[in-house]
């Protein structure tokens, strides 16, 4: 087998991983949505998964995460969260491994700003996806929603995300399954 098949079969099996573990995640938080909001369990490993697997894997695991967690768990709701959600995941999956797989180095600071990007991206396009799901005006998808939804309500996940995802980073540069880089080219331009 070469070595480009190799890495799709790694990557697929990590993928499916990440999918499984995302399906899991929320039964952490007993399943209760106002705890789920806050502490965002199926984020990580969509955002695992686009860094350590690259943009095309985080994209599809992110986007198949909700619908599938619905069917197999009633949970999340379907209309309109699954869906603004399935958005939002995918956004992030995309993003993530597109922005730090196109960083100069591949460090904590590429990590951060990848993150800190996707997760603004994500956000906006989860209001998107509920304005166009829900309207806007009075009973449809207000500003107040918006900004309890992806911010205020999910500070505690956002700071969980910050801190957990550079810890599972550093101990797999570590062991060897993720290297941090840095392109010599890079270096030598900074040395003169």
């Amino acid at each position: 087998m070469n070595e480009k098949k190799k890495s799709h079969v790694f990557n697929l099996t990590l993928a499916a991983m990440f999918l499984a573990v995302g399906l899991i995640l929320p039964f952490f938080t007993g399943q209760i949505p106002q705890i789920g909001n806050k502490l965002l369990p199926m984020h990580i490993p969509v955002l695992l998964c686009g860094l350590i697997c690259g943009w095309k894997y985080g994209l599809a695991v992110g986007f198949v995460l909700p619908p599938l967690r619905y069917l197999l768990f009633g949970m999340p709701v379907l209309f309109p969260t699954g869906i603004a959600m399935a958005f939002e995941l995918c956004t992030y999956g995309l993003v993530v491994g597109l922005m730090y797989s196109r960083s100069r180095w591949k460090c904590i600071v590429s990590l951060y700003r990848s993150m800190v990007l996707a997760m603004i991206t994500g956000r906006v396009v989860w209001g998107i996806v509920q304005v166009l799901l829900l309207g806007i005006g009075e009973g449809g998808f207000t500003w107040q929603m918006f900004m309890a939804g992806a911010f205020l309500n999910a500070i505690p996940g956002i700071v969980l995300q910050f801190i957990f995802i550079p810890a599972v980073m550093v101990a797999l540069n570590r062991t060897g399954l993720v290297r941090f880089t840095r392109h010599m080219a890079s270096v030598q331009k900074v040395k003169h």
